[in-house]
């Protein structure tokens, strides 16, 4: 009820105010609906309060950060908050605030904080054993590696463990290397796809690129529907994949590689058509095609498990990360029997890569996303979620865009509409004050000027309407 009000105070004149705006200036009635809204926003119910906390204050912890931790570590918001525990999708700082996490770890956190089953999953692992190598049997990683199979089309049917996306990405592309005996790597502009050797040549924005050698990879122009040159017309975005492959490249290539959702580009869906036809250009070119699914894939989504099945086409290669283990350090590439053959020609080894307790916590997951149906949740409180933020673009020019799926959702702030000119200033300034409302979102896009929205994928539409409640507050104060 109380969220009800405050939309209406915002959305609405009432006569009352109508009254009011005859004997004060605009400004004043505005900050005064505003002041009156803020007071009646509350997070939804939540049946847990975390135990007072006794640790260092975040002032000390920054301090630390500073003198033993590496100079490129960032942090968001001018505050930076402390974050002292997690609870499905809330988190919590040192004086005990809820907040609603609505950015899950970075498209992390996919079953909710502390997830019970995965945490005993964990617990229950480590207690037997933490650690040996891959070179003993354990049942953990195997049943783990067939569940993950079970999720995937055709003959996707062999993992390799390893421990994080950007590891992934890396095994992928030398793994294409080698099969197709070629070098060349075709990627999109604005994608990214880790920050190692091979996959900073692959990441397609200069800000996350260091100047050292990158050889090998072709970035062609990205299928955005919102900023891109064609439009949502995705054959004539895949015209430029043949016209790298015709004259900067012997012919042949050795892999395409994209996300169905461009995460770090600011969640920028590629334009309809563009996947199958791309495929079909790389194919021909004697190229493997790679998915990166780090943060689309295990059911964020909602309409598909994978990112990649939302365009209709099978990869050779599919990589992942993130979500696979609900914030265990862990992630994989999966292929065919054939392809998989390659890495044999010589010794290939991940020491920590199948570790028994992140596997177990992998597969705890999968059941989780099985057992709570939120594949389906995603879908429905995403949607949900997507048509009030469009309603919030309807009523305020500051939104030029609000795209993606599931809980995988962008909105670009944009200053002029018709120039698209990013609203950086203005995206940070509504990012720290839905922080002080009690939301958590993420950022990205070149320009830093796109909402991320990754939620833990247990959000609830009551939870959809207290962040959208506090976007539009924010905007209202503007």
């Amino acid at each position: 009820m109380a969220m009800i009000l405050a939309r209406k105070l915002l959305q609405r004149r009432s006569p009352q105010l109508l009254r009011w705006q005859s004997s004060f200036p605009q400004a004043a009635v505005k900050n005064d609906v505003a002041s009156r809204a803020a007071a009646e926003l509350e997070l939804p119910p939540f049946d847990y309060a975390p135990p007072p906390y006794s640790g260092p204050s975040g002032d000390e912890i920054l301090a630390k950060r500073r003198e033993y931790l590496s100079p490129s570590l960032f942090h968001f918001y001018k505050n930076p908050l402390n974050v002292v525990e997690g609870k499905k999708q809330y988190l919590f700082d040192e004086k005990g605030k809820r907040y609603l996490d609505a950015f899950g770890g970075i498209a992390t956190v996919c079953c909710g904080h502390c997830h019970p089953d995965v945490v005993d999953a964990i617990i229950n692992q480590t207690k037997r054993l933490q650690h040996s190598t891959v070179l003993y049997l354990n049942h953990a990683i195997a049943d783990f590696a067939q569940a993950l199979a079970s999720k995937l089309p055709g003959n996707l049917k062999v993992v390799f463990f390893t421990n994080s996306g950007t590891e992934a990405n890396e095994l992928a592309i030398m793994i294409a290397r080698l099969y197709t005996g070629c070098h060349d790597i075709i990627s999109l502009r604005n994608a990214y796809h880790g920050n190692a050797a091979g996959t900073m040549g692959a990441t397609a924005q200069s800000i996350w690129k260091f100047n050292v050698v990158q050889s090998g990879v072709h970035h062609v122009v990205n299928p955005d529907p919102y900023r891109g040159i064609f439009g949502s017309d995705g054959e004539k975005y895949a015209r430029d994949v043949q016209d790298v492959i015709n004259f900067g490249t012997s012919g042949n290539v050795a892999a395409f590689i994209s996300e169905a959702i461009q995460g770090v580009g600011g969640i920028v869906e590629l334009a309809p058509g563009y996947l199958p036809a791309a495929y079909s250009m790389v194919k021909k070119a004697g190229g493997l095609c790679i998915a990166d699914e780090v943060q689309a894939g295990f059911a964020r989504i909602g309409s598909h498990f994978w990112g990649f099945e939302s365009h209709g086409v099978v990869p050779d290669i599919v990589t992942m990360a993130k979500g696979i283990g609900n914030g265990i350090p862990l992630g994989a590439v999966v292929t065919t029997p054939e392809i998989a053959e390659v890495l044999t020609r010589r010794c290939y080894f991940n020491t920590f890569g199948g570790n028994p307790v992140c596997t177990a916590a992998g597969l705890a997951v999968l059941k989780v996303i099985e057992k709570e149906k939120l594949q389906q949740n995603a879908l429905l409180v995403g949607s949900y979620l997507k048509e009030r933020l469009t309603a919030l673009k309807d009523k305020y020019e500051l939104i030029g865009d609000v795209r993606g799926r599931g809980l995988m959702l962008g909105v670009e702030l944009v200053a002029d509409r018709e120039l698209k000119t990013p609203a950086k200033a203005e995206t940070l300034h509504v990012m720290d004050q839905m922080k002080e409302l009690g939301v958590l979102i993420g950022k990205g896009g070149y320009y830093g000027n796109v909402f991320r929205i990754t939620p833990p994928l247990c959000f609830t539409k009551e939870d959809a309407d207290f962040l959208a409640d506090a976007m539009d507050l924010t905007l209202s104060r503007m």
